[in-house]
């Protein structure tokens, strides 16, 4: 099998199980001579092939066994047997131990028929090894997973050693000419690259009293992932300044900066907030994939009752349609999806953001600049000369924004915007308390959707539980039912958090001739909100129990939502 294996080339076997043609290797490979990539990753990268075809294809072709790392839990023993330096330059993965012979390692490749890298791992374990295939991504998460810790670990001990040794500050090394072999360097950028693997949304590196402490937010929910000597701090804040464009001698006033950074082939955009504390400065980094941003509207989470509602709302020709809900509950992926959806040759669109999160072709999009006087107000003014059809306003911030929101819709564009309130009904309450007239509000108004996050239990680990008699009151199920739920364990898959991803919960009001009347004649939040569950509306507390009682999600998941109503 090993001769057969020097034999053989990816390319080859591509064209052979008719993944890719003739036309297409010849031209990667042209492009290989000028890139120095492996033939697969050129492949991938040009969208000629995925990473699970390569794999199919390579298993189909050796007669090989494949393994999704993501679904073996590997022991330290193993995990440490080869340098993480040397995982990551061959793309392989140790994993188990042959169920025969316990002189045979198992180990994952992206490249089965990479000779060097076998030999390599074999002189550095002194084990026979046997090539199991599996897809890069799941490799680099496997070694982000069980050596990533130890090589951030690794990068600060080195640092400390820099310093002692040079008897120079941090300013001075960051700013040396070698600056990208700095451990620091490799230190942040370990730190950003395991948070986007682990699919965090943002970074928090805190200053304790003796200790630098740093938690990621997985779906919402702050987990610590490592602490390091408050020695590290100053190093690890001021590297952060830099790569965000802030003031690397100022330490007593917040800054805020942005970042940039591909990982595995994405494009990721980074806000960083340095604030001083009593201990050291925080920092804290939002990571925002530009590419997940705007999805298709059916993965969003929608009912079929509430894609019919949305769909309706959007072929409005003018009005307001508002998304209202707290900070991180999803409103700029409903609105970048809502866009992608109206946006077409025909119409113009114009948006009013801050910041611009993502770049949708054929969409104008401007980003405010307090420091120009171009605030949503005021650029607002502006963009009603552009002849627009549609406009999007990131964020309804005051009443003059609100003012000429609701008169742009009247005369003819569909406004889409955002608002922090806790419910539908609350937004208009929150648009008369800005100083709107009630009959303009009713008569500019077409659609409210409140929204929420809750996450998705994962569905490898998640157990059955039988409903008690206060949870199925509170779920709004007959009480002598037997009522199945399901609660969250924690496996491999999930990292043992019970959890894997997260699901909007919608509230979607449509502005009907009748609620117009009770919105014009002033009428309160009670007096919409019940109008409009007497015409269909479900809020988000049902809707939320509605996934409690699809198994989608858990009970504790709704309670934070029906606790905030």
């Amino acid at each position: 099998m090993e001769y057969n294996r020097r034999k053989l080339r990816l390319g080859d076997i591509l064209v052979k199980e008719n993944v890719i043609t003739k036309e297409q290797l010849e031209k990667s490979l042209e492009e290989q001579k000028t890139k120095d990539k492996k033939l697969g990753t050129l492949l991938v990268e040009n969208g000629v092939v995925t990473e699970l075809e390569i794999a199919r294809a390579l298993q189909k072709q050796l007669n090989l066994d494949m393994v999704e790392l993501r679904t073996v839990r590997i022991s330290d023993e193993i995990a440490r047997l080869v340098p993480a330096s040397m995982l990551k330059k061959h793309m392989v993965m140790p994993f188990a131990y042959s169920k025969d012979n316990l002189n045979i390692i198992k180990i994952a490749m992206a490249d089965p028929m990479d000779i060097l890298a076998i030999d390599d791992i074999a002189i550095v374990t002194n084990l026979q090894v046997e090539p199991v295939i599996a897809t890069t991504a799941d490799i680099i998460r496997a070694i982000d997973q069980y050596c990533g810790t130890g090589e951030i670990v690794s990068a600060a001990e080195e640092y400390a050693k820099e310093k002692e040794s040079l008897h120079v500050n941090e300013e001075e090394i960051l700013a040396n000419e070698n600056v990208n072999s700095s451990p620091v360097v490799k230190l942040v950028n370990t730190m950003i690259e395991q948070a986007v693997r682990q699919r965090a949304s943002d970074i928090h590196i805190e200053a304790l009293e003796n200790k630098v402490r740093v938690r990621y937010r997985i779906d919402g929910v702050l987990y610590e992932k490592m602490t390091y000597n408050i020695n590290l701090l100053a190093a690890i804040v001021a590297r952060v300044k830099i790569i965000g464009g802030m003031d690397i001698s100022e330490k007593r006033k917040p800054q805020d900066g942005r970042i940039t950074m591909k990982v595995d082939r994405g494009e990721y955009d980074i806000r960083a907030s340095v604030l001083p504390t009593v201990f050291g400065e925080k920092v804290v980094m939002r990571i925002a994939n530009k590419m997940a941003l705007t999805k298709e509207k059916r993965e969003l989470g929608f009912s079929s009752e509430e894609l019919r509602k949305f769909d309706h709302i959007l072929r409005m020709p003018h009005g307001i349609i508002l998304v209202t809900g707290p900070t991180g509950s999803g409103k700029s992926t409903t609105l970048y999806t809502a866009l992608s959806e109206l946006n077409n040759d025909k119409v113009n669109i114009i948006t009013i953001e801050d910041p611009v999160e993502a770049n949708i072709d054929g969409i104008n999009q401007i980003q405010v600049n307090p420091k120009a006087n171009l605030t949503f107000a005021t650029a607002l003014r502006s963009i009603l000369r552009q002849d627009p059809d549609i406009i999007m306003i990131g964020e309804i911030r005051d009443a003059e924004t609100a003012s000429i929101a609701v008169q742009s819709s009247i005369t003819g564009h569909l406004v889409v915007s955002t608002l922090h309130t806790n419910s539908s009904a609350s937004t208009v309450v929150r648009l008369r308390d800005m100083g709107i007239e009630p009959y303009l509000i009713a008569d500019s108004t077409v659609g409210v959707i409140a929204q929420r996050l809750v996450r998705r239990l994962c569905p490898h680990c998640k157990k059955v539980h039988i409903a008690d008699v206060d949870e199925k009151n509170l779920l709004g199920v007959d009480v002598e039912q037997d009522i199945t739920i399901y609660e969250p364990t924690g496996c491999s898959l999930c990292e043992e958090t019970g959890y894997n991803g997260r699901i909007g919960v919608y509230e979607i009001m449509e502005v009907t001739p009748k609620l117009k009347h009770i919105i014009a004649s002033g009428g309160d939040m009670e007096e919409i909100q019940e109008q409009a569950l007497k015409e269909g509306m479900n809020t988000l507390k049902m809707n939320a129990a509605n996934f409690v009682l699809q198994g989608v999600t858990s009970f504790s998941e709704m309670m934070k939502i029906a606790f905030t109503l």
